[in-house]
């Protein structure tokens, strides 16, 4: 809780506190600890506190001026200040030239600068205080040095011995034996393992092309899926930010190999002595599946060349709903309706579409269902599943791509060693032996199968949660209606196809 202040009086000794914690948890004491330095340091000049500028997760790297809370402050955008108190120095900055840049800057400005680790202002004019505070500054960043240092030590020897250190990739959790023991190994999290898998799942089995990965970012968001910062930020003890899922964050879940249980370093698998990335948690699905979803949600180099972009709102017949008169899209207007505006916009086409329809949805949409119901409500629902194949194929390309590094490896003068050189060709031969073991094994290539969900189209319609999911039921019967106007003897006209009829 951010203790109370006084309004700004021009008494020559109103300042601003300033706190900062690289990490902040429930467990963390800091934020009140620093609180009441901040106000006993204050009060030992007769200062008072008009504002606190407190950066909660921000880094002693970031330079004072780019911090989001005391930046603003040093930068004159949250009014008239006498000057800065902090608990030390270190919360100021943590290297010589932050310090040092933002005390002079308060000095030449005639502001006073205050901190709980030495007594009374600081009076930079004094050559004795001015080498003080260099100092105090200058072990800061030693420390923070020493301590990225040790972090960065501790993540080799790990990587090493095969141990996960680093941040885990949405889907897995570290698991402690014992509350706030050390990590005993990574398991997949009962969570959030389901919600991942779940849009892989869908991406891949999706024929219609409404199921992308900004469609899914859609979808999470408006179901109040937590993202991984808001997660992890609710694990740790604090408030979510309410933060909505983003295309590359999405993208960069489902492409990572981490997702196949690899320990990762800067992106890439860690390699263990026999050139095979390190296994540390079970997969959240196979190579191919891996494979299969990298080439799916592969980014399109021409947009015009792309499919169309697939919805992301609620409104069940969008990108389904068609002008009865010029055939353009249906829009959604501000009347909560569907209307047509091809000839407003200038479309081609769409000149001579007088009058424009216009529709209310839930007139549309009670049509659309009392008509896609009484033809297709019966029909038991099939699912499209994404069947991995036995995945040797893509075996076989792993172990040619580690084969190939312990080439390269080899070419650039590595293993010449006579140790090396035996454990080259021992571990070369292996990987020959197994690629060929692989090629003559009989190969299911991975592909779509439609398997029964014991659920007719009723069920489904009636079981879903948004419009969204309802237009995604439609599109899988190649459903399209068209709205005319409202003289017209027929209103809403809908066409459709059951997908698992023509399959037969």
């Amino acid at each position: 809780m951010t203790p109370a202040t006084t309004p700004y009086d021009g008494c020559g000794k109103c300042l601003v506190a300033v706190r900062r914690l690289s990490r902040k948890n429930e467990a963390t004491h800091s934020p009140e600890k620093q609180a009441d330095q901040v106000l006993a340091a204050a009060e030992s000049v007769g200062a008072h506190i008009i504002g606190w500028a407190d950066d909660w997760e921000v880094s002693g790297v970031v330079a004072p001026l780019s911090r989001p809370r005391f930046g603003p402050w040093l930068r004159g955008e949250r009014g008239p200040y006498d000057g800065i108190v902090g608990a030390a120095v270190d919360r100021i900055g943590r290297n010589v030239v932050d310090v040092l840049s933002t005390a002079y800057a308060i000095r030449e400005n005639n502001q006073i600068l205050v901190t709980a680790d030495h007594s009374g202002v600081w009076d930079l004019g004094d050559p004795n205080q001015e080498t003080e505070l260099a100092w105090r500054a200058l072990g800061a960043q030693m420390e923070h040095r020493a301590g990225k240092k040790r972090t960065a030590d501790e993540s080799k020897r790990a990587r090493n011995a095969g141990e996960a250190k680093c941040k885990l990739t949405y889907g897995y959790m570290y698991v402690r034996l014992t509350p706030k023991g050390a990590v005993d190994h990574v398991a997949l999290d009962p969570q959030t393992s389901p919600v991942i898998r779940k849009v892989a799942l869908r991406i891949l089995s999706d024929l219609t092309g409404l199921i992308t990965v900004a469609s899914e970012c859609k979808r999470l968001t408006r179901e109040g899926i937590l993202t991984p910062h808001d997660l992890m930020a609710v694990r740790a003890g604090r408030e979510p930010k309410g933060g909505y899922w983003t295309w590359r964050t999405l993208w960069g879940i489902l492409n990572s190999m981490a997702s196949l249980g690899y320990l990762m370093h800067k992106g890439k698998p860690v390699l263990d002595a026999n050139g095979e990335p390190r296994q540390v948690a079970p997969p959240l699905w196979d190579i191919a599946t891996h494979d299969a979803l990298v080439e799916k949600t592969k980014p399109k180099p021409n947009k015009k060349a792309s499919k169309k972009k697939a919805p992301s709102g609620t409104a069940t017949l969008s990108d389904l709903g068609y002008c009865g008169n010029c055939a353009a899209r249906m829009t959604i207007n501000g009347l909560e309706g569907y209307g047509c505006v091809g000839r407003v916009r200038g479309m081609k086409g769409s000149e001579e579409c007088k009058p424009a329809p216009t529709i209310k949805k839930i007139i549309a949409e009670a049509e659309v269902e009392n008509w896609f119901l009484s033809e297709y409500g019966s029909a038991q629902v099939m699912r499209n599943e994404f069947d991995p194949g036995t995945g040797y194929a893509a075996r076989i390309l792993e172990l040619e791509k580690n084969r190939k590094r312990l080439r390269d490896d080899r070419a650039a003068g590595l293993y010449e060693a006579a140790d090396d050189v035996e454990w080259f060709r021992t571990e070369y031969a292996r990987m020959g032996r197994e690629i060929t073991r692989y090629k003559s094994l009989p190969e299911r290539p991975a592909g779509m199968r439609t398997v029964p969900t014991g659920k007719t189209v009723a069920d489904e319609w009636r079981d879903a949660k948004d419009g969204a999911e309802r237009r995604e039921l439609l599109a899988q019967f190649n459903v399209r209606v068209l709205i005319y106007p409202a003289a017209a003897p027929q209103r809403v006209k809908c066409t459709g196809a059951n997908p698992y009829e023509l399959a037969v």
